[in-house]
């Protein structure tokens, strides 16, 4: 009981769900154990186990506040209850003096990663029919919804594909979101 546990990205360097896995079942394992009501210091970038504190009543998380100023991120040095749903390895990665190049090809690569990710959880493949077949579509695949011959939905791709992700603020983010929103016939 008056132990102190430091576990330090625990399953990292496997796939991300084994590595989760792994991280998960330590945590629960420390926490359920019978006789082990050690203190434990237990970090991670699985944003996945922040959900453990739904389940497990002695599970806190704790994250470093970070303030946003621009397109910079500022490391506060604090520790706030909560857990946190970003990484900034991108930002980390700016900060040790990665060349631009490589950073603008990173925020590429995560896009694309976090888009392809969304996607998989919220489209299910369908079976290739005869329609389709006759359409050229490689089979499984869905067609984006800017192929559609629609002049809102025009806009709205020839405005993202305008937009330089890199050098937009947090503020007019939300601007441009409202004002895409605006278009789709949403409410604010």
């Amino acid at each position: 009981q008056r132990s102190l546990v430091l576990l330090d990205e625990i399953g990292r360097g496997t796939s991300t769900y084994d590595g989760i896995s792994i991280a998960w079942a330590i945590a629960e394992y420390i926490h359920q154990h019978p006789t082990a009501n050690c203190k434990t210091l237990f970090a991670t970038h699985y944003h996945e186990l922040n959900q453990m504190t739904d389940t497990f009543p002695r599970i806190k998380n704790y994250n470093v506040q970070v303030k946003e100023v621009g397109n910079q991120i500022l490391f506060m040095r604090k520790l706030i209850e909560g857990g946190s749903e970003h990484s900034f390895g991108i930002h980390v990665a700016k900060l040790a003096g990665m060349p631009q190049e490589v950073l603008s090809k990173a925020n590429l690569i995560l896009a694309d990663l976090e888009l392809k990710e969304k996607s998989k959880s919220s489209v299910v493949p369908m079976k290739q029919s005869k329609a389709s077949k006759a359409n050229k579509s490689e089979p499984g695949m869905q067609l984006s919804f800017f192929q559609l011959d629609d002049p809102v939905l025009s806009n709205i791709r020839d405005t993202l594909e305008a937009i330089d992700i890199n050098m937009l603020t947090p503020i007019e983010a939300m601007m441009k979101l409202n004002e895409i929103k605006k278009w789709a016939g949403g409410k604010n």
